[in-house]
């Protein structure tokens, strides 16, 4: 274990982050914001929403291999292309709560499955104070009851990390697979059935639903995991400045077609 690692486990030793309670906000500019605040370094927790609802894919995909774009146009669904990797995630503007995590990276572990093992072992005890029976699984997946309610992406940039990911509040699978381009066998009731077998919800698993006591309970296992303190803050003018011209990016066609 590494020394930057061992200070999260020494009971003497807290980290202050900044906590954003965010609200809601487009797909566009949330992205913006995630990476102006990736930037600038500042240790960040940012809890937001996304209004309308909006499909993000991973920096590595291909938006028409992956997105049906026809029908997000139809039900007014954003489409965006993350800074960081992993596979396309349908964000509902009801049904989860996003998270952002940005800190220097001599604040964290240099291997990356250690990254993830730390925060998402974090979030993983936070839902167990609700009464989830939540563990961390596999590379970036939290699971309750064996069933996923959680991913997660990470990139490392600018001398810094940003680990954003979802905790689904509600899952509407049909409605997901209407939106992302899928075998038509698995728009079948059979296979929609399946994966409902796989995922579940903070609703599904008869979880609180008041979204304030959710992301207390998720700082809660930070606090205990990593040893941090949160204080309340707000985006600066500065991360303001930059997310408007970073917003110009993640709403090109350039950027969101380009592979």
């Amino acid at each position: 274990m590494t020394r930057t690692t061992e200070i999260y486990f020494h009971p003497f030793i807290l980290m202050e982050f900044r906590l954003i309670n965010d609200g809601w906000r487009d797909a566009y500019e949330n992205m913006a914001i995630d990476e102006a605040i990736l930037i600038g370094g500042t240790p960040t927790l940012r809890f937001y929403k996304w209004r309308p609802s909006a499909i993000s894919i991973g920096y590595f995909q291909s938006m028409e291999e992956e997105v049906n774009l026809k029908e997000c146009e139809k039900q007014n669904i954003d489409v965006v292309r993350r800074i960081t990797g992993g596979g396309a995630v349908y964000h509902d503007s009801n049904g989860e709560i996003t998270y952002s995590f940005v800190c220097p990276q001599e604040m964290l572990p240099k291997k990356i499955m250690d990254i993830y093992s730390l925060i998402c072992s974090s979030l993983a005890l936070g839902l167990r104070y609700l009464g989830l029976n939540a563990e961390h699984r596999g590379i970036n997946d939290i699971v309750v009851n064996g069933k996923k309610i959680s991913g997660s992406a990470m990139t490392r940039k600018y001398g810094n990390i940003l680990q954003h990911g979802t905790l689904l509040l509600r899952v509407d699978v049909k409605k997901m697979f209407s939106l992302l381009k899928v075998g038509k066998e698995k728009i079948s009731d059979k296979e929609i059935k399946n994966v409902e077998e796989r995922v579940t919800s903070v609703e599904k698993e008869g979880g609180v639903l008041d979204e304030e006591e959710i992301k207390r309970a998720l700082m809660g296992g930070f606090e205990e995991k990593m040893h941090l303190r949160f204080y309340e803050g707000e985006i600066t003018q500065e991360e303001i400045s930059e997310a408007k011209k970073l917003r110009e990016k993640y709403e090109s066609r350039e950027w969101n077609f380009k592979r």
